[in-house]
């Protein structure tokens, strides 16, 4: 009999150990999908010339093996009855579709994308090569601690800078994904429950704040702070009884704390409160959603700390009086405060340009409107069912309080939708998955899963990339900012037409940088906006050197700031002035030397 039983341990012990046929299968659509992907987006030329962006010119394969993905992944997920596939293949799975979404563009080009993150890499190499940190520099310096870490990095390791941010969406992609799954492995034990969460959060980041920057540092910290304050840190509450002060006070006092070993919370609690004060010292806006989180939840009484949204306060106060006071001196925070300004700057100023680029913007409100609607329903199914928590609602809703709050550059709504997007996902699930998270779907849903999943890439795609006509670079616009930098000297000016411009990767501190649309502001005709480009030019004290670039001027057409023909005449009036010359051309780009 011992022998009997021992052998059908044995048995089972290499039955779970074997690979089922359709794991296999599933791992290897994932490496289909991603050769069709990554080989059918290398393939793209650039520029791109499409209002549209990068939705327009990926080739037939690349959807094919969206689509394949997509298929895998719920084939995986679905599983049998013990379960979706093993967890290589789901993490397999999520890693290709990291690579297709994220790292479309570093297939497509070797150039990182947009301006910003060009930017950074100079004020990480400005702080490196300065003696001490000037907050009257830049505002920027004024919230240093990301560059510091950056620069610390680069140099500890000798990376390549421009690697690092061309291929930084991917590695930020990945520790948002890795906070994300501790996260929701304390709000859910469904593991259906937990894939579909880091799937749903890729598919609707068309926010494109995973680039080498600040913000992409402040949010991955902040889901790492969640994940303590409803991990280690939280509380378990009594019944609510009512709203009356003595049930109130009763159920308040009636909280334990859910980790009932001390030196794990007091650990917790240290954690919590170096990344809050990291955060703080970090980024502008991501302190403020923090506060905002912790408090709620802290009112929810599902944290065991309750002073930690007062020390939180503290900790943000203090860098706001004393480091970053050279920056809000001139800067209230709430001078642009109100629900119609955010409105007007955050949608209606957006909705304006090419009709091409109008229908970009549309696909991005489209699609985070579907989201909350789903997790809109998900929230009144698990109502139903009693299973809501309140947390995920709280961590949702909360980043809302933010938008009227600051106008933050027409982005505020942007932020505001990143921060709320993996709890909108998680509540999504409740509507995506079976009403018993143990069940497994059927055909018919799993077929439902399958093109929702697709057609929230398409849509992801299109408004991710959807600025690539100006947001991806090429090699001559590379060359120009380079020959700009040999030919401007220390104390120099230089301007370019817009912000989409690959500039101050280095020298960052040694000229000062200015554009063509923030001069002119709405105008930029050639009688009101040429006299004073040339007035400013002519009187820097060090000169001034012009930079023209096809994606700046990209820029301003696609978003009806001018007309190419416009654009044009402009260029031909400073081109003619006393003092100006042109020093470097090609044929993305011109330089023109203006002397004081």
């Amino acid at each position: 009999m011992r022998h009997s039983v021992t052998g059908t341990v044995d048995a089972t012990s290499r039955t779970e150990g074997r690979w089922k046929p359709r794991d296999v299968w599933c791992a290897l659509a994932g490496v289909v999908s991603l050769a069709l992907a990554a080989g059918a987006a290398s393939t793209v030329a650039v520029p791109v010339n499409s209002d549209l962006g990068l939705v327009a010119v990926l080739p037939y394969p690349f959807w094919a093996g969206v689509l394949l993905l997509n298929v895998a992944f719920v084939v995986a997920l679905r599983g049998d009855a013990a379960g979706p596939a093993r967890r290589p293949v789901m993490v397999w799975l999520v890693v290709v579709l990291v690579l297709v979404l994220f790292g479309t563009a570093a297939f497509v080009t070797d150039v990182p994308r947009g301006e910003v993150a060009f930017r950074h890499l100079g004020i990480a190499d400005a702080l490196s090569g300065t003696q001490g940190i000037a907050p009257d520099t830049d505002a920027y310096f004024n919230w240093p601690g990301f560059f510091a870490l950056l620069a610390a990095v680069l140099e500890a390791t000798g990376l390549d800078p421009v690697a690092v941010a061309l291929w930084a969406p991917v590695l930020n992609m990945g520790l948002w994904l890795a906070a994300l799954g501790v996260l929701t492995g304390y709000l859910t034990r469904d593991p259906r429950r937990r894939w579909l969460v880091l799937w749903i959060f890729c598919l609707g980041n068309w926010q494109d704040q995973d680039y080498l920057s600040p913000q992409a540092f402040g949010f991955f910290l902040y889901l790492v702070v969640v994940a303590l304050l409803i991990g280690p840190l939280a509380a378990r509450t009594p019944e609510f009884r009512g709203y009356r002060r003595a049930d109130l006070a009763a159920w308040w006092r009636g909280r334990s704390p859910a980790e009932p070993r001390p030196g794990h919370r007091v650990s917790a609690l240290v954690v919590t409160l170096l990344l809050v004060t990291v955060i703080c010292a970090s980024h502008q806006l991501t302190p403020f959603i923090v506060l905002i989180a912790i408090t709620a939840l802290t009112l929810s009484g599902r944290v065991w700390p309750s002073r930690l949204p007062l020390i939180t306060a503290v900790v943000l106060t203090l860098w706001l009086v004393y480091p970053a006071s050279a920056y809000l001196i001139g800067n209230p925070p709430l001078a642009e405060a109100g629900l119609l300004a955010a409105t007007e700057a955050n949608v209606i100023d957006r909705l304006s340009g090419t009709a091409g680029h109008v229908l970009v913007v549309q696909v991005r409100i489209v699609l985070t409107l579907v989201l909350w609607a789903l997790a809109a329903a998900g929230a009144v199914r698990d109502r139903r069912r009693g299973r809501l928590d309140i947390r995920v609602v709280l961590l949702a809703v909360a980043p809302l309080l933010l938008f009227p709050a600051q106008l933050y550059g027409g982005e505020m709504l942007i932020r505001v939708s990143l921060f709320a997007l993996p709890f909108i996902a998680l509540q999504a699930c409740s509507v995506l998955l079976p009403t018993d998270g143990s069940t497994r779907p059927s055909s018919r849903a799993a077929g439902g899963l399958v093109l929702t999943c697709f057609l929230l890439a398409v849509l992801t795609v299109t408004g991710r990339f959807g600025n690539a006509q100006y947001d991806v670079f090429t090699d001559p616009e590379i060359a120009a900012v380079a020959a700009v930098q040999r030919l401007a000297p220390p104390g120099s000016t230089i301007i370019s037409a817009a912000h989409p411009t690959p500039w101050r990767s280095e020298a960052y501190l040694d000229h000062r940088a200015r554009t063509i649309d923030d001069m002119c502001r709405s105008d930029l005709s050639t009688a009101t906006c040429g006299p004073l480009v040339y007035d400013y030019a002519r009187h820097s004290p060090g000169g001034a050197v012009v930079l023209l670039t096809r994606s700046s001027e990209a820029s301003l057409v696609l978003q009806g700031s001018s007309s190419a023909g416009g654009f044009a005449e402009l260029e031909k009036w400073l081109s003619t002035q006393d003092g100006v010359e042109l020093a470097f051309s090609n044929v993305d780009a011109r330089v023109y030397r203006v002397t004081p």
